[in-house]
């Protein structure tokens, strides 16, 4: 048995086809390694950073790109609990609160920070419903200290009047608005980035993260795997296999029952919507406990969502959006605003799937919102670890969990799990990002890598212009993606290192730029997205 590496080991966190090249070229010539993750969404990405940050060696796997699935497809919350406490899953409230304050205040406050939200008290919320609310929001706040998160981190939940509550929300129609209730909650600048910042941090501890590359099969040795760009076909060889696909693990591993929801998503204009300064919480009528959200993205936009759908059937590689769906959020948005929102102002719409467990029997519930979001870690037969259910918030977990299963199956000679203090890549004191010369938004998308992101514009003011007019991505952010964050097409480009594909007319528009910047790096691998 190889000796694996010490976590004081560093290596580059930069992802790059040439680097790509050269770790496949490795394993194909028969290196082994301790863990194969299959799957690099967010809780794959984050058992390979466990597994490479314990000394193991790594290889990670996924037979699109970084955060290709579920991970990107989120509302780009990391929630506190509140909904799990509602619903009595007490040990999953409060582990989704720890999570929240490790992401917000050890390793990722760049990417995450507070979001404040007014669920506005319309006529269609009761008193009782208020009163309700209130309470739900009070039980919110003791699960942030009981997660010992600091209250300057987020702030405590209050009541708003009428006028305040308009303030916030102009849109808010205001005949029989009684007030309204402010709180707090974790919120990404960007899912897809929370994945690559992973993934780089994983690489920078040792990690081989190899994306268009696809597993054939799995067994407790390791996995035949696909070169997606080349055709050509190895075998990986590890000590321990981690199956983190998702709603596609029960594709690679039997004996696996999930009950995938869809969650569907609206893109707006944020002039459709005047000067929101905080998200909404807008009750769906005749529902006690669930919401549609309404997030303003700063950068023109704002997401819609979002829906809680059984799926059956085959999984598609990206979900498709039911003109069902869209009609729903438009009418539960009706409901509360001043404005009437029809099917022509809605620019883009997206869903993902979660990959819920499915524990129920013949008789179980028939509501995908009524299952649970716990995790489950399961080993099949042939000693494969399968970490099926949770939620962006719990990734971290989810991947110490998965973890652990392996290396006590396989006797791995891991050291013990360090990444509730680990810093992502990007990462620094709130008080270290505010000093950084670099525009804030940069920072809130690459923290301290922010000001190198910013100097390639300064450096060539073709790279200081927007990709599309009137978005706030530039060029500089392209180049940046292909030579240090793994992009290798136009749709890594536009649809994940950054979001200008989930409004189609902005990413044709973007295509040409998208592809002269893979053009100026060498690092270019494989025909462009269609």
């Amino acid at each position: 048995m190889s000796h694996p590496r010490t976590p004081a080991t560093r290596a580059s966190s930069s992802l790059s086809a040439a680097r790509r090249r050269r770790e496949l070229a490795e394993l194909a010539d028969g290196a082994q390694v301790d863990v194969l993750v299959v799957g690099l969404g967010a809780t794959g990405a984050g058992a390979a950073l466990d597994a490479a940050s314990r000394g193991l060696t790594v290889a990670a796997v996924d037979a699109h790109d970084l955060a290709f699935g579920t991970s990107r497809w989120s509302s780009k919350l990391i929630h506190g609990g509140l909904r799990y406490l509602a619903s009595g899953q007490l040990d999953v409230a409060h582990e989704s609160a720890v999570e929240r304050g490790i992401l917000m205040e050890r390793t990722a406050p760049h990417l995450v920070g507070a979001q404040p939200f007014v669920l506005p008290l319309t006529p269609l919320v009761s008193r009782s419903q208020a009163a309700l609310a209130r309470a739900g929001l009070r039980a919110g706040d003791l699960l942030r200290a009981s997660a010992r998160t600091s209250r300057s981190t987020l702030p405590a939940p209050r009541a708003l009047s009428p006028v305040e509550t308009r303030h916030m929300a102009p849109v808010l129609r205001s005949t029989g608005l009684r007030g309204g209730l402010l709180s707090w909650d974790g919120r990404l600048s960007d899912d897809a980035r929370l994945v690559t910042a992973v993934a780089r941090t994983a690489a920078a501890h040792g990690a081989r993260v190899l994306t268009r590359t696809r597993a054939l099969s799995l067994d407790g040795g390791g996995a035949l795997v696909r070169d997606e760009l080349t055709g050509e076909e190895t075998r990986i060889r590890a000590r321990a296999v981690i199956n983190a696909t998702g709603v596609w693990a029960g594709g690679l591993t039997d004996d696996i029952r999930l009950r995938p929801s869809r969650g569907t998503h609206l893109v707006l204009r944020s002039e459709d919507l005047g000067s929101l300064t905080a998200g909404l919480h807008i009750p769906i009528p005749g529902e006690a406990n669930r919401f549609v959200l309404v997030l303003p993205q700063g950068d023109g936009r704002v997401y819609v969502g979002l829906t809680d759908e059984p799926v059956d059937g085959d999984i598609p590689d990206v979900p498709e959006v039911p003109e069902t769906d869209i009609g729903f959020l438009l009418d539960v948005l009706g409901s509360a605003l001043d404005v009437s929102l029809g099917r022509d102002d809605v620019i883009g719409a997206f869903a993902g799937l979660r990959p819920l467990l499915d524990t129920s029997g013949p008789s179980g519930s028939s509501r995908t919102a009524d299952i649970s979001r716990k995790h489950a870690v399961l080993t099949s037969r042939d000693g494969v670890v399968t970490v099926v259910g949770g939620k962006l918030t719990t990734y971290r977990r989810m991947a110490q969990d998965a973890l652990d299963a392996a290396v006590s199956a396989r006797g791995l000679p891991a050291g013990p799990c360090r990444t509730a203090t680990l810093p992502l890549v990007g990462a620094a004191s709130r008080s270290a990002l505010a000093a950084l010369d670099a525009p804030r938004r940069l920072v809130r998308r690459y923290g301290t890598e922010a000001p190198a992101v910013h100097a390639l514009g300064l450096a060539d003011p073709a790279l200081a212009r927007p990709v599309v007019p009137g978005h706030p991505v530039t060029v500089a952010e392209l180049v940046w993606a292909v030579r240090h964050e793994g992009a290798l097409d136009e749709a890594d480009l536009l649809d994940r290192r950054t979001r200008i594909g989930v409004v189609p007319h902005d990413r044709e528009a973007a295509l040409d730029t998208a592809r002269e910047a893979l053009r100026r790096e060498d690092g270019r691998v494989g025909p462009g997205a269609p």
